[in-house]
């Protein structure tokens, strides 16, 4: 009898599946090790590397799993509460290959400012496998770990230059509005306990397309509270206050990883619930999100155009693109779900090339991002200002790059969604991004540096992870195809209840 009890409370594992986590966990742990056994300061520049290789080998497990789930469909990796699908595995690529860029970033920044070890490189594997929890969590809970273990490392992060003044406060910040919005999101899951009897998102999912709430409020407010905590990792508005100071006062090759990858796991949290976990009631969450859309559009537009700060303008820039991929997830639609995908892995290298281009010119202190200290780049580093050109057109949506493809994408998906009007705010806010942008470039071609501007060195690294950005921008670009249908499979080879049209009404009433 003892047998059968301990059999029954045992959760099924499937190890093979996790491979992608624990190779983020274990590389953590390993680097830790390593790191306290040799010294500190090395000439050879291993941290990254290991950082690098780690999560290279995350994507390299992955590969054989999505072509696993394309022909066999999803995996219930831990009792139901892990599911492995396109969509996590899509994602979990999209994060690992943010680690790598930061990585090479990191590189030479550290090392420049005189803060080399392996601790940041460390905390970039936990934040990332806290990522990867989040985009394959079926279960409320196992999303809340994920979103802790992601947020918790990136506090650290944003503090770790500790001989910088606002890099301590943009810590400070962060965690204390981090906290509330995890409360929020606490509350949001006992909500939705409350009214459905479950965490666990597929049966929430079972449940609500078979039964009728006779009283939904308590439903409805959860999910406006998980979307207050979900929000505030993508800095929608209103819960972006804490963006613009903590971009600008974290080490510039943490905001590339903070913009990319922690705003990818955001979105694969918010893809999890309102698209598939509750798509039987759309009909209530899609006017919250289509409010949210707006103003994280417009806000994030109008107030870039007022900016001094290079930072600043990205960290603005940034609340826009996510009203941007908020319009695919407010469509509801399969659609809507593909474009969001192909934004978040085409902004994940536009965005991690411009603070790439940031920590560059910020030379040493990490301060030197006002509007001046653009001026002329051309003339000082030609290559580097052309990259953020690349990257600031991809931004802006101008045809060839792949940011344009991006946009029309989810603006496509709106209108096919007969959401009208928030597809002609989107357009609206494109123009007007599009005037913070030329300020840049004014600056960077039309401009002569102020006498006595140092000469900029740019790193091995940093010049690797720029190159990298740039093909990617350009190339998706030309030829987005290859993204697209890996975008489509990862929809289709994911467990999706009514993703592809609204569902038929429930027919039962709530016992």
């Amino acid at each position: 009898m003892l047998a059968e009890v301990q059999q029954l409370a045992t959760p099924n594992v499937e190890y093979s599946a996790l491979l992608p986590v624990l190779v983020l966990l274990g590389g953590a742990v390993l680097l830790m090790v390593i790191g306290a056994l040799l010294p500190r300061h090395s000439k050879v520049p291993w941290h990254s590397a290991f950082a690098i290789v780690t999560a290279l080998a995350s994507i390299g497990t992955s590969i054989p799993l999505w072509f696993r789930v394309r022909d066999d469909g999803p995996i219930s990796a831990v009792a139901n509460a892990v599911k492995v699908d396109g969509l996590s595995i899509f994602l979990g690529i999209v994060i690992a290959g943010g680690v790598i860029l930061s990585s090479l970033l990191a590189s030479g920044y550290l090392k420049r400012e005189r803060l080399e070890g392996p601790e940041p490189y460390i905390l970039l594997l936990l934040s990332a496998s806290g990522g990867l929890m989040m985009a394959g969590a079926n279960d409320l809970l196992v999303l809340f770990l994920g979103l802790e273990i992601l947020s918790i490392a990136v506090y650290v992060l944003a503090g770790i230059h500790v001989r910088r003044a606002r890099s301590g406060e943009a810590a400070l910040k962060y965690f204390v509005l981090g906290a509330f919005s995890s409360a929020f999101f606490l509350y949001g899951i006992a909500l939705v306990y409350g009214a459905t009897g479950s965490t666990n998102l597929s049966e929430i999912s079972t449940f609500l397309a078979a039964n009728v709430l006779t009283n939904d409020v308590m439903l409805v407010a959860g999910l406006a509270f998980l979307l207050v905590g979900l929000g505030f990792k993508v800095a929608a508005v209103p819960f972006h206050a804490w963006t613009p100071d903590v971009y600008d006062g974290s080490p510039s090759p943490v905001v590339a990883y903070m913009a990319s990858g922690v705003k990818t796991a955001g979105f694969a949290g918010l893809i999890r619930v309102f698209v598939y976990a509750f798509s039987a009631y759309r009909v209530d969450w899609q006017p919250l999100v289509y409010l949210v859309a707006v103003a994280t559009l417009l806000v994030g537009a109008v107030v870039a155009v007022s900016q001094t700060n290079v930072k600043r303008m990205l960290a603005y820039s940034s609340i826009n693109h996510a009203g941007f991929i908020l319009i695919g997830i407010q469509s509801g639609t399969i659609r809507g779900t593909q474009a969001a995908l192909f934004y978040l892995a085409t902004y994940s290298f536009t965005v991690a090339g411009s603070f790439g281009v940031a920590t560059i010119v910020g030379r040493t202190g990490d301060n030197a991002h006002q509007l001046d200290d653009y001026k002329g780049l051309a003339k000082r580093a030609p290559l580097l200002a052309f990259a953020f050109l690349v990257f600031l057109l991809a931004q802006a949506g101008v045809p060839f790059t792949s940011g344009f493809i991006a946009k029309f994408y989810v603006i496509g998906a709106a209108v096919g969604a007969h959401s009208y009007w928030l597809a002609l705010v989107a357009m609206l806010s494109s123009v007007i991004s599009a005037y913070v942008y030329l300020r840049i470039v004014l600056a960077m071609y039309t401009d002569d540096a102020a006498e006595g501007t140092p000469r900029l060195k740019v790193p091995a690294g940093a010049r690797v992870a720029i190159g990298l950005s740039v093909l990617a921008t350009i190339g998706l670009g030309l030829l987005p195809g290859p993204l697209t249908d890996a975008a489509k499979t990862a929809v289709h080879a994911t467990d999706a209840p009514g993703a592809a049209s609204a569902p038929a009404p429930p027919a039962t009433a709530q016992p």
